[in-house]
């Protein structure tokens, strides 16, 4: 993989935390670096984030009730669990909440590295399958390109609404919460910012009105679903 992917490390032993911040940006890995679950939670909200490392006894919020949260909001980032605890039924809950992997201290950092490589590798390997364009219906989205292909017209894109619907899509018939979207593309969730979500989302509605079977609705409340 690409040593640029983006980490989040919740570590709350300062010192353990700078040593594996410092040998993973020497691999080439940018690392945002977190002392308790609750900061954690908010770096995941409002950063770019590929993989996370996660102890799990932190303050404030554990590791377990971290993955949890961020499971709710994004199904595909991997974590790995970094904890004292050994015991088969604490393996077993981690990896139950969504934990890709689950290393126990003390642990080797080539041995953590090879862990988030191959992880890494397994997600986003096919990177260019992202960018293939995505079948809505009668409706192609061609991601590359930014734009919908409707009755043969094409409909540019701008970027934030690329993003706002590629996310609608990795949630697809299932609720994307509206704080974390506005969050991820605009890094707060302002009144501002949220009107102006707002209207990206009556655009694509518009969009997708030639198609019944492509549908946006709101979930009032909590964010946004895209039925198809």
């Amino acid at each position: 993989m690409s040593a640029s992917n983006k980490v989040l490390l919740a570590e709350d032993d300062m010192n353990l935390g700078k040593v594996l911040t410092t040998y993973l940006e020497a691999k080439g890995y940018q690392v945002k670096h977190a002392t308790n679950g609750e900061s954690a939670y908010e770096l995941f909200c409002t950063s770019e984030i590929d993989i996370c490392i996660l102890d799990v006894m932190m303050p404030l919020k554990d590791g377990f009730t971290l993955a949890k949260e961020i499971r709710k909001l994004d199904k595909k980032v991997p974590i790995i669990f970094l904890t004292a605890k050994s015991l088969p039924q604490d393996m077993v809950y981690g990896l139950s909440l969504g934990g890709d992997d689950y290393i126990t201290k003390p642990f080797s950092m080539e041995v953590l590295l090879a862990r988030i490589e191959a992880l890494l590798r397994r997600t986003y390997g096919d990177e260019e399958a992202e960018t293939q364009p995505i079948q809505m219906g009668s409706i192609t989205f061609n991601v590359a390109h930014q734009s919908l292909i409707i009755n043969g017209e094409e409909k540019k894109l701008t970027t934030r609404e690329t993003e706002l619907l590629l996310m609608l899509i990795n949630k697809k018939n299932d609720v994307l919460d509206r704080g974390y979207a506005l969050k991820k593309i605009w890094g707060d969730d302002s009144y501002y910012n949220a009107r102006s979500m707002d209207v990206y989302i009556t655009k694509l509605r518009k969009l997708f009105a030639p198609d019944p079977s492509v549908q946006i609705i709101n979930v009032h409340g909590i964010g946004f679903k895209l039925v198809m």
